[in-house]
């Protein structure tokens, strides 16, 4: 069997370096090849870019934005399974989450169209004093510049049209490098951009495997606007380093806490738990992974957590009856089972897992009450680990859910209002759910990692607004 090579998308170069081999995190399989970008290709991708933002008289109307996002949105229709099948080949989210994936990047093309129709500009109130007579003045949106977008391998088709798709919608040329695990569902919705009548110029698309020559792309003065989704670590060094004026967002993770009260309901607890717990093997920013319940009910919770985790079918990522898949690299599974025997060394009562069953996946693992100091406690552990911990104080578990630098989703679980009202009011986050799991996002709500956590508002109209400027017209007429 052949095994396809996807070139690096680069207006007016052809592909030439060397190739990147990428594999199944499952089985290990090669999927593809994608070439390496060097520093010359990255150099002719940013001056390409930066030529076509400069060229103000070629920029692309409204009208024609539009009209490609409709026909990539139509493409993507046409598609939908095979991007849903080779998302779950590359990244080990189960098939049955990758479709639901491939719809959420679907409606994220709609959302796109949606933010462009509706939001164009404001009136600013004039004529309200002597020194704004005879005036009217309005806002109208411009792009803010040259897009980088440097991406996770955890949603390798979704976030993709967060960043790309959101950069196309208002007018930025945009340079995307996907993660080198899970490149190939980005280099494919690029190039249905393409397709769909985009020029290339206005979307590049490219693999590097040297993070100093990925650094040399984001730092670079020609960036408007750099776009990082992945580690605290490397999306805080690189902010550091940015060009004098460029803006940027980033998205990091969260170690997000959920609180459950004596009243909570918990046939519908347990169920949210366990999906927002062990979705994409805890893969994801939000993933529920500290459970503060109330001391009535914390071990009853526990153990009810065990029998469902133990439930979940872990394995094949393509398999149609797999709920839970592979860690997307061999060390992540070394390192997630160090931390649990660390904690479990430490005096958390491990109720289930805690067992690595191939090279590749990881028992669904359920820890109770872990020391407050170990690294499940205090880090984000990105793999399918939950910890369950009593309280005896609301504000008590509210203050231990506040305790670390980092702040994203939170949950509280309960019948009583007032106590949805204090969780809301008190935990540090910058969205709680109520009744629902930690991991819950539509894309088109805020979505913003706070402290460590990240920087900026994402969510498809956040980042829309963000890629823009708003341009002020004040007009003076003796007529007004």
């Amino acid at each position: 069997m052949t095994i396809p090579h996807f070139p690096f998308l680069v207006a007016n170069l052809e592909d030439r370096g060397n190739k990147i081999e990428v594999v199944s995190p499952f089985d290990g399989k090669k999927i593809a090849t994608v070439t390496d970008a060097t520093l010359d290709v990255v150099e002719r991708a940013l001056a390409t870019a930066y030529q076509t933002f400069l060229n103000r008289d070629a920029w692309l109307s409204l009208a024609d934005r539009i009209d490609i996002l409709n026909k990539v949105q139509n493409i993507m229709t046409e598609r939908v399974e095979e991007l849903a099948l080779e998302a779950a080949r590359e990244g080990g989210k189960p098939l049955i989450d990758s479709r639901v994936e491939a719809y959420r990047a679907i409606d994220g093309i709609k959302i796109c169209i949606e933010t462009l129709r509706t939001e164009q500009g404001s009136v600013i109130p004039m004529r309200a004093s002597a020194s704004s007579a005879h005036r009217i003045a309005f806002t109208q949106k411009e792009p803010i510049g040259v897009v980088v977008a440097v991406s996770a391998f955890n949603h390798p088709l979704n976030l993709i049209v967060h960043q790309v798709a959101a950069a196309v919608a208002v007018g930025c040329p945009v340079i995307v490098k996907p993660a080198t695990s899970t490149p190939l569902s980005c280099l494919r919705l690029v190039k249905i951009f393409h397709e769909a009548g985009l020029p290339t110029a206005w979307c590049q698309a490219l693999v590097i495997s040297d993070n100093t020559i990925a650094t040399q792309l984001v730092i670079d003065p020609r960036v408007g606007f750099f776009s990082f989704i992945g580690s605290a670590k490397v999306g805080w060094s690189l902010r550091s380093q940015l060009a004098p004026g460029t803006r940027c967002a980033l998205e990091h993770g969260g170690v997000a806490p959920v609180i459950v009260a004596e009243d909570a309901n918990l046939e519908t607890t347990l169920p949210a738990l366990l999906k927002g717990g062990f979705y994409h093997a805890g893969q994801v920013c939000v993933s529920v992974q500290r459970v503060f319940a109330h001391h009535s009910i914390a071990k009853t919770l526990a153990e009810k957590l065990m029998q469902g985790a133990v439930k979940l079918v872990i394995g094949d990522p393509t398999n149609e009856k797999t709920d839970v898949g592979p860690l997307i690299r061999h060390q992540e599974v070394d390192r997630v089972d160090e931390w649990v025997q660390e904690a479990v060394a430490a005096g958390a009562e491990l109720l289930c897992g805690g067992k690595r069953i191939s090279a590749s996946c990881y028992e669904c693992t359920v820890l109770y009450n872990p020391p407050q100091h170990v690294r499940v406690s205090t880090s984000e552990v990105f793999g399918p680990v939950v910890c369950v911990y009593p309280y005896e104080e609301l504000d008590a578990a509210i203050a231990l859910a506040n305790s670390l630098p980092f702040s994203f989703q939170a949950a509280v679980f309960t019948q009583q209002i007032d106590t949805a009202l204090r969780a809301y009011e008190r935990l540090n986050a910058s969205a709680v759910m109520v009744n629902d799991h930690t991991a819950f996002r539509i894309d088109s709500m805020p979505f913003a990692g706070l402290k460590q956590s990240g920087l900026g508002v994402g969510g498809i109209p956040y980042t829309m607004h963000d890629m823009q400027i708003e341009k002020l017209m004040v007009l003076k007429s003796m007529e007004i």
